[in-house]
């Protein structure tokens, strides 16, 4: 009798991750690159932030390539790079962290964005993306997990590049809980996919999905808690960010034209 994972695992569930990490890693792209060209980003930024730049583009294409190789059949070069692939996300993680501080540090807070909202929506989220990429490494041999599980990591990263595209400034206070709304809809697609091809969804999409509403509550709970505004205080302490206010949303750049931070 075949299992579920046979079913699901075939030519067609290839190209649908091939397909999803490519338009994962356009959707980051245009993100980014879209503001540069509108001149709402700049180069003259800390040396850390291109390091986070080019380790968070660097992941993004490595996981395009990984599924290229499985689309391809190359089982063995997939699973050769993998290890390499386990110690980019832990990374990501930690640049990711760190460079978050140092932002909040300089008091570079988008300004749609409560400062103590920005460190805690920053950390907490690239700690799901590692935590979900944690999981589906644990569960390489089992496919179809570990590739929904990955998608689902992924979907997390790409909030920053939505970010830049949807219409920020109109979103307050919103802005976060319309980010999420949208790079829920990436495992969506999938539970609608397996839906369609299966006729059940698998349950990696409902854990990898639960993870990411789970994180957007907790960044709330977390970050207007008095141990969350504590963490705050002790992560600007001594520096220009010390004397931004944590709760109160920055002022916006004149016209909305000159440069953001991050």
């Amino acid at each position: 009798m075949a299992t579920m994972s046979d079913r699901v695992i075939g030519p067609a569930d290839h190209r649908f991750f091939l397909k999803m990490a490519v338009a994962m890693a356009a959707v980051i792209a245009l993100g980014f690159s879209t503001q540069l060209l509108m001149g709402r980003s700049t180069f003259r930024v800390p040396v850390m932030v291109h390091v986070h730049a080019l380790v968070f583009f660097g992941w993004t294409m490595f996981y395009v390539l990984q599924n290229v190789l499985i689309s391809r059949a190359s089982i063995a070069m997939h699973r050769r790079l993998g290890w390499i692939g386990a110690g980019w996300a832990t990374a990501v993680v930690g640049i990711g962290i760190y460079t978050t501080a140092v932002m909040v540090r300089r008091g570079g807070s988008p300004f749609f964005f409560q400062p103590n909202y920005f460190l805690f929506m920053n950390c907490l989220t690239v700690l799901a993306f590692g935590g979900l990429t944690a999981t589906a490494i644990v569960l390489r041999r089992r496919t179809d997990w570990h590739r929904r599980l990955m998608l689902c990591g992924m979907a997390i990263l790409t909030g920053p590049a939505w970010g830049r595209l949807l219409p920020m400034p109109l979103m307050v206070p919103w802005a976060a809980w319309g980010v999420f709304a949208v790079v829920k809809t990436l495992p969506a697609i999938g539970m609608v996919v397996d839906r369609r091809r299966t006729g059940r969804i698998h349950p990696a999409w409902w854990w990898g999905a639960g993870t990411i509403a789970a994180i957007q509550v907790l960044i709330g709970v977390v970050a207007f808690s008095p141990a969350g505004l504590a963490i705050y205080d002790t992560v600007v302490a001594g520096a220009a960010g010390e004397r931004v206010d944590p709760l109160a949303f920055p002022p916006p750049p004149s016209g909305l034209a000159g440069p953001q931070p991050g």
